[in-house]
Parts: C-alpha cells; sequence; structure tokens
C-alpha cells in the first residue's frame, strides 16, 4: 500500500514518526503551514518557520525515504492578529519556490471580517502565482463556515476545482462535493473523523476527488491514521484500486495541479546547512 498524507505537520513530530511512517507505506507528504499552538508575536517568526518548511523539514524526510512538499499561508487564526498582518505582504517570494504545492492552510477559524480579508486576499495569491488552495474549515459551526468559504472562493479569480476544503464530515461533505471542490477529511483519534466513519462516507459518496489525512501535529494525533483508513476500506470490501486512489492517486492529482509536485527522493546528504539530525555521535 503506498501512501501520501496530504496534510500533515511534521514539524511537531519526532524522526520516530518518520520511520513508523515509512514501513506503513508513506511515501509521500504535504505539510501545510499552520498555528503552533500560541501566538507569534512578529512576523519574523513565520518566516523562519517558512524557511523550516522549505529546508529542514524536507532534509528530515528525505533521511527516510519520504517525499516532503509545503503548503505556506497565513493561516486563519493568526490572521486576526494585527501583529501578524505584513505576512501576506511577504507571502509571494514563498510562493514562488519549487517546494511549495499550495496556498495554505487558508480559510476560517472563527469567522470574523480579518479572517474573511485573509481568506479572499491569499486566494488571489493562489490564482496570480498558479497554485491550488488548501483550505481549513471551522471546528465549529462547520456547515456555515462551509458556506462562506464557497462563497468567498466563487467570489474570487480561483476556480473551485483548484481548491481542497478539509476537515470535512458528514454535515459538510455532500454540499462541498457539489461546489466540486475537492474533499478532504482528517483522521484523529478521538476528535474530526475516525477510520470507521471515513469509510461509511467513502461508501455513501465515493473515492472521487477524495483525499484523507492524518493532520498529525502537536495534539494527541497519530500519523498512521491514513494506513488505518486504508485497512479498514480493505475490510469494508473496497479494492485495491480504490484504496490506491484515495490515498495516493487523488493527492497526487491535487497537488499535481500546482506543477511542482516532485515524488523522486534525492539521497539525502549527512548534513543541512551544518547540522545532522544526529544527537551523540555517528
Amino acid at each position: 500500500m503506498r501512501i501520501f498524507d496530504p496534510h500533515i505537520h511534521m514539524t511537531s513530530r519526532t524522526t520516530d514518526d518518520y520511520q513508523a511512517m515509512y514501513a506503513a507505506g508513506v511515501r509521500a507528504l504535504v505539510e501545510p503551514s499552520f498555528w503552533l499552538g500560541q501566538p507569534r508575536t512578529s512576523p519574523e517568526s513565520f518566516y523562519d518557520y517558512f524557511d523550516a518548511l522549505l529546508g529542514w523539514e524536507p532534509f528530515r524526510a528525505a533521511q527516510y525515504g519520504i517525499a516532503h512538499h509545503c503548503t505556506i499561508a497565513l493561516n486563519p487564526k493568526e490572521a486576526n492578529d494585527p501583529r501578524c498582518a505584513p505576512v501576506l505582504d511577504e507571502l509571494p517570494r514563498y510562493l514562488s519556490k519549487d517546494g511549495v504545492v499550495a496556498v495554505g492552510e487558508i480559510g476560517y477559524d472563527s469567522v470574523t471580517p480579518a479572517e474573511d480579508i485573509a481568506l479572499a486576499a491569499q486566494l488571489e495569491l493562489a490564482a496570480r502565482h498558479g497554485l491550488p488552495a488548501l483550505v481549513h474549515t471551522p471546528h465549529r459551526d462547520k456547515l456555515m463556515g462551509l458556506r462562506r468559504t464557497l462563497d468567498v472562493v466563487a467570489e474570487s479569480e480561483l476556480p473551485v476545482e483548484r481548491v481542497l476544503v478539509d476537515h470535512l464530515n458528514e454535515t459538510t461533505v455532500e454540499e462541498a462535493k457539489d461546489a466540486g471542490a475537492w474533499l478532504g477529511f482528517s483522521v484523529y483519534p478521538d476528535t474530526k473523523m475516525d477510520e470507521h466513519r471515513m469509510v461509511a462516507v467513502l461508501q455513501e459518496y465515493g473515492p472521487e476527488r477524495v483525499l484523507v489525512n492524518s493532520a498529525a501535529d502537536w495534539g494527541k494525533s497519530d500519523p498512521l491514521k491514513t494506513r488505518k483508513v486504508g485497512d479498514a476500506m480493505l475490510a469494508a470490501g473496497f479494492d485495491e484500486d480504490d484504496v490506491d486512489r484515495v490515498l495516493w492517486r487523488n493527492p497526487v492529482a491535487f497537488y499535481g495541479l500546482s506543477g511542482r509536485l516532485d515524488l523522486d527522493v534525492a539521497k539525502a546528504g549527512a548534513l543541512h546547512e551544518g547540522n545532522s539530525i544526529l544527537r551523540g555521535g555517528e
């Protein structure tokens, strides 16, 4: 089983996770820029983070045979902090880099006017840079947030067919599918979707344009949830082609819209900017 995790925050994970993911079949991933768990106090802290997503994390992933790409954005939660607003002006210099395969995560957290502005601005940046967009739907009042998101997308220059609407569930999947968006589902141990609910959604709506991710981060999460979904699909009667479509071909098709997806993992050197992943010796 080959797996492409289209949304996972490896900055928050250990090298043991990379090793376990490779053993489970993960050969590629996309790491969206996101909220780190506490407020950033200056735009410069974003730029250091973006640089790590483009340098250190691809280096770490390559040590374990995994192709790493990222998405870059001002996330919706921090779009509400005026201290972070200058990040929007700096995004173009990052969105032009080869390792960036989408603008994201953008979207809504609390559905505020500031989030409206940031979402619209970043959809325009995606259209201008020829990139698709990864959109975060809010954890609260999801259907309202989805409808607001689709309205803003419709008003933008970015076609909805180049938008991946993530964190969907049973209440939002039908409207997102009918709108023509790509459908993203985050599978978590206790919150969001689980693998059995995910299988039920696939049985009802089919595997077309569906992407399943672990969204593993600093919270209680599991970077092997993609594999568990694949196993659950097979147990429920889906065939290997269906599993490959959901866990590999659909992510490749969506992020391939960027024209920058490179699934060949270059042999990693021992050092990145003079630093090793080793601690305590060779």
